[in-house]
């Protein structure tokens, strides 16, 4: 199904690869994948998905997986959808085929800095609205094993979460139908 033994990236490939990813579109950005997760470790690529207020990226398991970061240990709010920047996750990923396994539902070519998107920002992409939530999203144990370590570290670097590189989280405000090749842009506040 996936490949989780090919050779990870250096980190000194990953570095000669920042200036590409650093110069994603600020605003007016592209949605390039959609990746719905039914259970844990199954991956889906969708062309067209719908968001919704409850349930996030529907088919999804976001809701049912929980969260080990709330007290009942139900799904976090403001954990619904992971966004990554598809030139960083090209980056880690090595081949198109495995990008997916980054475990983000969104994958834009946006710039997904703090500076750029602050905690609050709205995004509108197809028919619907996500916002930037405050929770950092960060490489995990399936990251490092999937991508490798020097991909975590340069994700988790300082510069990595300035710009975000691992992703960020984000919850569904209007729900609507997203498809690749939507326009990602800021909704003004």
């Amino acid at each position: 199904m996936y490949n989780y033994e090919m050779t990870h990236r250096s980190m000194t490939t990953l570095e000669a690869g920042l200036d590409h990813v650093a110069a994603s579109p600020a605003d007016d950005g592209v949605v390039t994948l959609i990746v719905r997760r039914p259970t844990v470790g199954e991956r889906e690529t969708l062309e067209t998905g719908e968001l919704s207020v409850a349930e996030g990226l529907v088919g999804d398991n976001w809701r049912h997986r929980g969260s080990a970061r709330t007290e009942d240990g139900s799904a976090h709010p403001e954990m619904q959808l992971n966004v990554m920047n598809s030139r960083a996750a090209d980056l880690v990923a090595g081949s198109p085929e495995r990008r997916s396994l980054t475990g983000d539902q969104l994958l834009v070519d946006l710039d997904l800095s703090l500076e750029n998107l602050p905690p609050g920002t709205r995004l509108a992409l197809g028919s619907a609205v996500i916002e930037v939530t405050p929770v950092p999203h960060t490489g995990c144990d399936k990251f490092v094993a999937r991508f490798g370590l020097d991909a975590t570290k340069f994700v988790n670097s300082e510069r990595g979460r300035q710009l975000r590189l691992r992703g960020l989280n984000a919850k569904v405000v209007e729900p609507g139908t997203i498809r690749v090749g939507d326009t990602v842009r800021k909704v003004p506040g």
